[in-house]
């Protein structure tokens, strides 16, 4: 299988319970919620992503023939010779799931990867992922288009309208977190999160720091 992406780039992650950790974020091209074209984000089914998942032109991104060049490429970002720490990368996208597979499982974990996925639920993990986040959209519901319903946390984008926390407490996560949607109303939203988490504690809230931090 070969794989396309968008790009691959090193830095800090920004969000959920590894916020702050050094990552090589490897971004899968393409996503099955929407087609990633302006013109079309209004019959999306999530119609509030803020990445651009299209192509294979970013930073680092391209096509790749094999598993083992996708994993040598991520390899390659990450700081040659520092001691100290497992090596980390995040497969995202777009919706990295519809590419990543046991074969780039098997040669990232070959080159010394802790491989973490962030997904949007609608489609099975495949086995050795060692750490799963799923971002559930409201387009897709919390019943049975939800596949992945276990992990290690469930990040809700939140305020979602008719999508509310108490759907999801119920699930297979040991982190809930409530992240506030960016855009015009992201202070009102970061209040309404505060809240959210101070009256129900099961639930934590996550930043996207690497914004506030202004890196990628």
């Amino acid at each position: 299988m070969s794989y396309s992406v968008k790009e691959i780039f090193y830095t800090l992650q920004g969000e959920g319970a590894q916020a702050g950790r050094p990552a090589v974020f490897c971004r899968f091209s393409g996503c099955n919620l929407w087609s990633g074209r302006e013109a079309d984000r209004a019959a999306a089914v999530c119609r509030f992503c803020d990445t651009d998942f299209v192509g294979v032109d970013g930073v680092g991104g391209g096509k790749f023939a094999s598993a083992e060049d996708l994993a040598a490429a991520v390899d390659g970002k990450w700081p040659a010779g520092s001691a100290g720490g497992r090596k980390f990368v995040v497969c995202t996208g777009g919706e990295p799931l519809l590419q990543l597979d046991s074969a780039a499982i098997a040669a990232l974990h070959g080159r010394g990867f802790e491989i973490a996925v962030e997904t949007n639920g609608t489609v099975a993990a495949p086995e050795g992922i060692d750490w799963v986040c799923v971002s559930p959209k409201a387009g897709v519901g919390a019943g049975p288009g939800l596949v992945q319903r276990s992990g290690h946390e469930l990040k809700l984008v939140f305020p979602q309208f008719g999508f509310d926390p108490p759907l999801f407490e119920g699930l297979v996560f040991r982190n809930f977190f409530l992240q506030p949607m960016d855009g015009p109303d992201r202070v009102r939203n970061t209040e309404l999160a505060v809240q959210y988490c101070l009256d129900h504690p099961q639930w934590r809230l996550s930043l996207q720091t690497h914004k506030i931090l202004g890196i990628a």
